[in-house]
Formats: C-alpha cells, sequence, structure tokens
C-alpha cells in the first residue's frame, strides 16, 4: 500500500516557534523574515510572494519583493514553508504543518482547496499499481473544475479563464486554442 510523501516536517503554533526554531538553525528573526510570518499565518490558504510584498494585498505595509522571495526560500529551507505551482499564476506559498497537504485547484475559478494527502490514498494507489508511478500532489496540485464551474459547464454557460496576461470567453465545452 502506498502513503502520503513524507519529508521532514516542522509543526509551529505560532511566529513565536518560528523564531525559536530560526535561532536555533543560526539564523537570525529580523523584522523582514517576522512580516513574512504574519503575512503566511494571516493567510486563509497558499498565497503568492507578490501578495505578501504588497502587505497581505494591501492591508498592511509592503515589503521589498527581493526580500520576500529571499525571506520565503530561507523558510523553505528550513522547512517552515513550501511553495506548490497553480496552472498558469506564480507559485504559491504556505506554512507547513503537522498533517502533510495537498491541493485542487479549478482551472476556471482558480479556487484552491487543501486536502489532507491521506485522502488521495486511493488514488495514488491506483496510479501506482496501473502505471508503476508514485504520485505527489505537493508541488503541483490535481488540475480540474471545481462542482460549482462542473455544473456551469454541464449547463453550457460560458466562461472567462486567464492564460497570464489576458483573458478570453468561450462557451463551456467548446474547443479553442491559446497559440
Amino acid at each position: 500500500m502506498t502513503h502520503a510523501p513524507r519529508s521532514p516536517r516542522l509543526e509551529f503554533e505560532d511566529i513565536e516557534d518560528v523564531a525559536r526554531a530560526l535561532r536555533e538553525a543560526g539564523g537570525r528573526f529580523s523584522l523582514p523574515r517576522r512580516r513574512v510570518l504574519e503575512a503566511l499565518f494571516a493567510a486563509d490558504g497558499p498565497v503568492s510572494a507578490e501578495y505578501v510584498a504588497e502587505g497581505l494585498g494591501g492591508r498592511s505595509a509592503a515589503l521589498d519583493p527581493a526580500s520576500v522571495y529571499r525571506t520565503l526560500e530561507y523558510l523553505e529551507g528550513l522547512g517552515v514553508v513550501r511553495h506548490l505551482h497553480v496552472g498558469h499564476g506564480p507559485g504559491l506559498y504556505t506554512l507547513t504543518g503537522a498533517a502533510e497537504r495537498e491541493y485542487l485547484v479549478c482551472e476556471r475559478c482558480s479556487r484552491v482547496t487543501a486536502i489532507d494527502a491521506s485522502a488521495l490514498n486511493p488514488v495514488r494507489e491506483r496510479i501506482e499499481r496501473e502505471f508503476g508511478y508514485r504520485a505527489r500532489f505537493t508541488h503541483f496540485p490535481i488540475v480540474g473544475l471545481c462542482a460549482a464551474c462542473a455544473g456551469d459547464e454541464e449547463e453550457g454557460h460560458a466562461y472567462e479563464h486567464s492564460h497570464g496576461h489576458y483573458v478570453h470567453a468561450h462557451e463551456a465545452g467548446e474547443p479553442h486554442s491559446h497559440a
């Protein structure tokens, strides 16, 4: 039987737990690091570095983007933060925790749903049994349609979606090109 992928993982109750871990690892707990952690602890789910740099989407003071990226990379190296890639957008960052989380992403509305990794064990087991691969959905999530968007598609509604710098619309289920 295949189990959810395991990686060294730390569990933090709050920012002060992270501060202790940083100091124990020989790092400094600087103001930019504190601000990045405050943003991650305040977020409802994975967020982009740009969102953190903008001060939680403009709700607090902005940070230097280069400093945010360096801090996120450092925290990821310590096992405090991890990143994932969803579709055509920027990488997203989230705090690690006691339980491994994996993600489902709607390719239409961009909704990101975190789930306990063990919930995907039956899928992982089938992929391994039928194809010989041990699937992981931590860095790249499973992409598809959420229930609401799947319902819209069945009803034949037109929808818009983005491909980085542009947005276009077409009827649900209509073949289209991104050339």
